[in-house]
């Protein structure tokens, strides 16, 4: 067993790993949580004013944003000036002796301090460096990477909203945490390259083709075949039943997406017949006769409201589910046993958080540090930092 300097507690599975954190916002800090979560030691490096998110308010919880809380758990922080040469010597000293560097300043933008790859490896030719932008390091490389901005360029907004009405951006930032998990995906697959060889390299990130992978179906409707596909609101291009459809109270989601699930549905809708009717034998004769489908289905299902139908559905094994805001989506992780929140910190520092979504049988993640606060390390990161590297 690994110890972690918790009695008892195994450390997790990237335990001695230590990340020199020099991003900012969502999608760096998101990965290197991510990291931290799985035992990593992470250095959050700030600018004398912090983070961005410190004050993207509100909401707040004891005064501190709640963004920034749900994205920096398990870090230290050290401020620094970049613009001071000493400070600058801290953050290369950080660097040098960092088993992942990672940032998400404009591609370049780390150059000036000496904080880019090129420079970073002369002294740590072992180091992993990841590098986050908005559209890469060609000829998009001076434009800002915003997740908005991708949303709307990548194609995903003309993919959401109402057929007939206007584009619309997803509810989250579904792209900087998109591509903070291919940046955590290229770390970790890095860290095992150089395991091997013992030789580092530059993991290169960007929002718009990590938004073009994750259109996956849309994308490959163009790539593959030409078809520019257009926002169908719940509906699915390739599959019916599969959007939200209306019980007698709210809408539930139904995806029987396949010939034994739409049987199984027809069934506990008590119209068995139905699977039976040629027109709809197959899912692509249901895709096609959608607007014949849809009334009959929708008749049975307002004979009851959307829970009563979800257990009876899912005791089925029939694919469902009711149309939840947020806290409806914790009861319902709590219902089914996933433990979604953890607190994390101790005393009037605790803080409740999301559950790290991987489970490890033998070293699970560990919620020690709680977000901490505007350089609330940087005195002793200093001192660690100009002593040898083994003190």
């Amino acid at each position: 067993m690994v110890e972690t300097g918790v009695p008892g507690k195994p450390a997790g599975p990237l335990a001695g790993v230590l990340v020199a954190d020099f991003s900012r916002i969502l999608a760096g800090p998101y990965a290197t949580m991510l990291l931290a979560d799985m035992g990593a030691s992470v250095v959050k490096v700030e600018g004398p004013k912090g983070d961005d998110t410190r004050t993207w308010t509100p909401p707040v919880r004891d005064g501190v944003s709640t963004y920034y809380l749900g994205i920096n758990r398990g870090k230290r922080s050290i401020a620094l000036d970049l613009r001071d040469e000493a400070d600058v010597q801290v953050a290369r000293e950080l660097a040098r002796r960092a088993d992942v560097v990672i940032e998400n300043l404009k591609p370049g933008g780390m150059a000036k301090y000496g904080l880019d790859f090129e420079s970073v490896r002369e002294t740590n030719p072992g180091v992993v460096y990841a590098s986050i932008s908005g559209f890469g390091s060609g000829a998009g490389k001076d434009v800002p990477g915003y997740d908005l901005m991708v949303q709307a360029m990548s194609g995903l907004m003309s993919l959401t909203g109402d057929p007939d009405g206007p584009p619309f951006r997803a509810g989250i930032s579904v792209f900087d945490v998109m591509a903070g998990n291919h940046a955590t995906i290229g770390v970790l697959a890095a860290l095992r390259h150089r395991d091997a060889t013992g030789q580092g390299q530059h993991v290169e990130v960007n929002l718009l083709s990590s938004a073009l992978t994750g259109l996956v179906n849309h994308s490959s409707a163009y790539v593959a075949a030409g078809v520019v596909p257009f926002r169908m609101g719940n509906a699915h291009p390739s599959v019916f039943p599969y959007e939200a459809l209306p019980t007698a109270d709210n809408d539930l989601i139904v995806t029987a997406a396949n010939d034994s699930q739409f049987r199984k549905l027809c069934g506990v809708l008590g119209i068995p017949e139905v699977a039976d009717d040629p027109r709809f034998a197959r899912n692509a004769d249901r895709t096609e006769r959608r607007d014949e489908l849809r009334p009959v289905l929708v008749d049975r299902l307002r004979t009851k409201g959307a829970l009563e139908w979800f257990d009876l559905l899912v005791a089925a094994g029939v694919p469902c589910g009711p149309i939840n805001t947020i806290d409806g989506g914790f009861a319902m992780a709590e219902r089914f046993e996933l433990d979604p929140v953890v607190v994390v910190g101790e005393g009037d520092r605790a803080v409740p958080t999301t559950r790290h979504p991987i489970r490890f049988s033998e070293t699970p993640a560990g919620y020690e540090l709680p977000p901490p606060l505007l350089d609330e390390h940087g005195e002793e990161l200093r001192t660690w930092l100009a002593k040898g590297e083994d003190a």
